[in-house]
């Protein structure tokens, strides 16, 4: 019923919390852990896995190509109605779990086609007592499945990041999702690409996903991010080709779909300030151009929504209140 896409580079140290989060749910969960050219044991010890949980535990093997490609890999062998991504440093609550799976089974069961069933995500920082929770109570109604026009305004803080999201299969299949490899960031994508397929939604408020946050070579450490800032901006790019060229029907959708691409413009306009270098400052201002250029009326509502205004603030002493602004948000969440 639900294949749980597990990727996996160098991941000995702690792909056990992650598999063990998953286990011992019978036939109705498939864990596909994807090795994605590790060096250490990461195969070996998803391999012990296999053997003690036969058909529910596989193992899939190929040359490294990046978090995307891992994820297209265990796409191609989901079995399960529904699937999901877990990223092998992180955990699922299994009552949480068993909740989604409850909902899956009558969704099933009702012969109910719900194309997406959105989750809570949970910030787990490494030396932080008290956890950070992204719920969407306000902008998703409780516990139905729904339509777009049924949502209401997501808050600042509030996007469908790929750890919220469980897909019916087909969903991405008919949409033909590929993610780019050698890339990191491709969780956004992930996120994005599919919702114009999206017709009905399910939000279970239940805080399903564990996201550790504290590794120094984490990809959403900043400063990870500043070294990897042109993969940043080539995901932004494929993210904004693809909301100007794709039409949607929804309006509500719509407006999701720019709340979203505003957050995501603000952060690679803020990290380009960050990087403090005049290519990097000439490179925000090129990102806003192609932009104009491409799309004029996708730039304008963009560019001058709250977050678009808030990362390009004119002169030095603006560029360090949309990095201060930058900074708090991202401590707000547990990031820093």
């Amino acid at each position: 019923m639900l294949s749980v896409v597990v990727p996996a580079y160098d991941a000995e140290p702690y792909l056990a919390r992650a598999l063990d989060s998953l286990t011992g749910f019978g036939p109705e969960v498939e864990v596909l852990v994807v090795d994605d050219g590790s060096t250490d044991g990461t195969a070996a010890l998803a391999r012990g896995y296999v053997d003690r949980h036969p058909g529910g535990v596989r193992l899939l093997r190929k040359p490294n190509g990046g978090h995307g490609s891992a994820i297209n890999a265990g796409l191609d062998h989901a079995r399960g109605t529904y699937v999901r991504v877990l990223d092998a440093d992180d955990w699922l609550d299994r009552d949480a779990l068993r909740a989604l799976l409850d909902a899956l089974r009558d969704a099933v069961a009702d012969d109910r086609e719900v194309d997406l069933l959105v989750t809570n995500v949970v910030y787990e920082k490494v030396g932080r007592r008290r956890a950070t929770v992204v719920r969407f109570r306000g902008a998703l109604p409780r516990g139905r499945v729904l339509t777009w026009d049924r949502t209401r305004p997501f808050a600042q803080r509030q996007y469908l990041m790929m750890h919220a999201l469980t897909y019916r299969t087909a969903v991405l299949r008919e949409v033909g999702l590929r993610l780019p490899e050698h890339t990191f960031y491709v969780d956004s994508l992930y996120a994005l690409l599919p919702l114009h397929r999206v017709r009905t939604l399910q939000y279970l408020d239940v805080d399903l996903y564990r996201y550790l946050i504290g590794r120094p070579d984490q990809s959403v450490q900043e400063v990870v991010m500043l070294r990897r800032l042109d993969q940043q901006l080539r995901v932004n790019r494929l993210m904004l080709d693809h909301v100007s060229r794709t039409p949607v029907a929804q309006p509500r959708l719509e407006r999701y779909l720019l709340h979203y691409t505003a957050i995501i413009c603000a952060v690679s306009s803020v990290l380009l300030v960050r990087a403090g270098t005049p290519e990097a400052l000439a490179e925000r201002d090129l990102l806003w151009a192609r932009l104009r250029a491409a799309d004029p009326a996708l730039y304008r509502r963009v560019r001058w929504s709250a977050l678009g205004q808030l990362s390009n603030l004119p002169g030095r002493a603006g560029r360090r209140v949309s990095v201060l602004a930058y900074r708090v948000a991202r401590r707000a969440i547990g990031f820093s």
